[in-house]
């Protein structure tokens, strides 16, 4: 008996929040800044826009849910109708799955073996996890920098357009175009004005953009010499020079480590598959 193709594409969502798409990706094999070493993203079906939450724990995928479906209920005054998700123990839980039930929120498990049933999330995975490679090759900075990448890169992802939807996901997501014109190549160095300073001492410290701060407007940088993060609301980027060096060229071994699974007996039962359930060109390779 040989595995069945998986062929076909189902319904995708009518609206906002009708099915959200999950996954966690870990543990990898660098810490982040933070101890950091997993990450649960959720993707909207309809608008295609990404959230992503950065974990030092498998554990912490229910009270990240938490965190992601108060915003997103709050923000746009709907309830999330379908979560979709692989079989692993963090969504399988009993408070996970209380949870659910309590909020009305229908359970869509993929089949045993059938990663294409997830096939949005693990293509998210992949196109998250290059982008990061592909910025962190032109820096000099530590690969335990790969959060703060990874967080620009979602950010990235949801303001460009996607073959999944006729207009970009930030659009679709806020009702608002994106405004591009603060978008700044990650890595590149940039001089940003002191706070205080005496009529002496240099007016600016020359630090590196590394991201955007999701609680106020404005960049992230990294002061090397002090090994320290702070937020600035503007800076003066040395984007040119940073693109008219190719860079170290060095290879960035950010991959996700390959733990052994424990394969529990499968029960007899055929797993119910809910209507819709689809993927699309995400879940082809590149």
């Amino acid at each position: 008996m040989t595995k069945a193709p998986f062929t076909g594409k189902g319904e995708r969502a009518s609206d906002l929040l009708g099915l959200i798409h999950s996954d966690v990706c870990g543990p990898m094999n660098t810490q982040a800044r933070g101890g950091f070493q997993y990450f649960i993203t959720f993707t909207d079906d309809f608008s295609r826009y990404g959230y992503i939450y950065l974990m030092r724990h498998k554990s912490e995928a229910l009270e990240k849910f938490k965190e992601f479906k108060n915003e997103v209920q709050n923000q746009h005054g709907k309830s999330i109708k379908a979560l979709r998700y692989d079989r692993g123990g963090e969504y399988l839980s009993q408070d996970f799955d209380e949870l659910l039930k309590e909020c009305g929120i229908v359970s869509q498990l993929t089949p045993p073996g059938t990663p294409q049933w997830n096939g949005v999330s693990e293509r998210r995975n992949r196109t998250l996890l290059d982008m990061v490679r592909s910025m962190m090759s032109h820096t000099d900075l530590l690969t335990s920098f790969w959060g703060y990448a990874l967080e620009t890169a979602a950010f990235t992802l949801n303001r460009v357009p996607s073959k999944s939807v006729q207009k970009t996901p930030h659009e679709m997501w806020t009702g608002r175009r994106p405004n591009m014109s603060s978008l700044r190549v990650w890595g590149c160095q940039a001089y940003v004005k002191h706070q205080m300073s005496t009529k002496l001492e240099p007016k600016s410290q020359k630090c590196t953009f590394v991201g955007y701060p999701k609680e106020t407007k404005g960049y992230y940088f990294y002061n090397s010499k002090e090994n320290k993060m702070f937020v600035a609301r503007t800076g003066v980027f040395l984007e040119k020079d940073f693109l008219s060096n190719k860079g170290n060229g060095r290879n960035i071994e950010l991959k996700e480590v390959q733990q052994q699974q424990v394969h529990e007996p499968e029960v007899e039962e055929t797993p119910q598959v809910v209507e819709g359930n689809s993927t699309d060109l995400e879940t082809q390779p590149l």
